[in-house]
């Protein structure tokens, strides 16, 4: 455990000599979304166990907060209003050092504002634009968390290779024997949707996976999903059942957390799978694994379908509401039936 020896001379001298050890505030800034916060949290444990009398300070919008309110490392979480309100509330607490694991304008302007000692992760936009649009692969290979936990160098902290946590309020845990038959004795996980179009499979390639499997499948995703989990439960019959926009975050989490197999998109939920160690199937449409994001540390049966050699592919590290080559092929040219085989030897398994 790394002690006081790692803080500024001033601040570590006044430690030395006051018997109490003060706390060594950190804040940690990740304003969004689901999976980028669920991947800041190696970076969130290991600063705890690791730094003597370490306080972690979490700050993040309103609508995440759920997503990290039951993790025992974090000390206080607090949420994003505005920049002036924010800072406002942030001066108060005497930071003694800012990990911005976010690094926009926001997240600019807020470490400027305060005097913490502050450390930002490496975001490679350019190499990522360079690779999006000229091809140009000069992407480190590295996951997104192993650049979040490079900020942490300072204080020896080292990567402890748990991978990450996600932690379920008790109020929120299901009960799977609760479930209708035949889902109460094991299921697959299908999340339907993404936050863009071009990262989610049609509809129609889903129908035909669950049809292939024939297995017990559960569809998550939140209310944005409704109707597509509507629609893909009624074509599918008693097999598949629809929980988009019935459970919260964490109510979903803990189906994921029982499923024997979960499939997924480039989704929060599918970051969440790997933090319970599941056998996920994550299929890639216009981003790549490449970029940094895939399942971090899941089930080694885990595996990644994506329709390579695509000149247009990645067409955005993010995604669009449609194709911007109009046949949408990294998503069309998905093989339904590998997917499907494979789900159900994992299921087996």
């Amino acid at each position: 455990m790394t002690n006081l020896t790692g803080l500024p001379d001033a601040f570590a001298q006044e430690n030395i000599e006051n018997p109490l050890k003060m706390p060594v505030k950190f804040l940690i800034i990740r304003f969004s979304s689901i999976g980028d916060i669920v991947l800041t949290t190696p970076v969130i444990r290991c600063l705890k166990k690791q730094v003597e009398g370490a306080e972690i300070h979490f700050l993040t919008k309103k609508q995440f907060v759920p997503v990290i309110k039951a993790n025992p490392y974090i000390d206080n979480i607090i949420v994003f209003e505005n920049i002036r309100a924010t800072i406002k509330i942030l001066r108060q607490s005497g930071f003694h050092y800012i990990l911005d694991l976010h690094n926009n304008l926001r997240s600019a302007i807020i470490k400027s504002r305060l005097q913490g000692i502050s450390f930002s992760f490496r975001k490679l936009n350019i190499e990522k634009w360079l690779l999006v649009n000229f091809g140009k692969d000069i992407l480190p290979g590295e996951h997104v968390v192993d650049r979040y936990l490079e900020t942490l160098k300072l204080f020896d902290v080292t990567n402890d290779e748990r991978g990450l946590d996600y932690f379920i309020p008790p109020g929120d845990k299901l009960d799977i024997a609760k479930l209708p038959q035949p889902f109460c004795n094991g299921y697959v996980v299908f999340t339907v949707g993404a936050n863009h179009f071009t990262k989610c499979l049609p509809a129609d390639k889903i129908i035909s996976i669950c049809k292939e499997m024939n297995l017990p499948v559960i569809l998550a995703g939140g209310k944005e999903d409704e109707d597509r989990g509507r629609m893909i439960s009624g074509e599918c019959g008693k097999l598949v059942m629809n929980t988009c926009g019935k459970y919260n975050i964490n109510q979903s989490a803990s189906l994921v957390r029982q499923a024997k197999v979960v499939i997924s998109h480039d989704t929060g939920l599918m970051h969440i799978a790997a933090a319970f160690k599941k056998k996920i199937i994550s299929i890639w449409g216009n981003t790549i694994p490449r970029f940094g994001m895939y399942p971090y540390q899941s089930h080694p049966d885990s595996v990644i379908f994506e329709v390579e050699g695509l000149k247009c592919r990645p067409c955005s590290k993010i995604g669009y509401h449609k194709c911007p080559e109009k046949h949408f092929r990294c998503m069309q040219d998905q093989n339904t039936g590998e997917i499907a085989g494979y789900a159900v030897r994992l299921y087996s398994d």
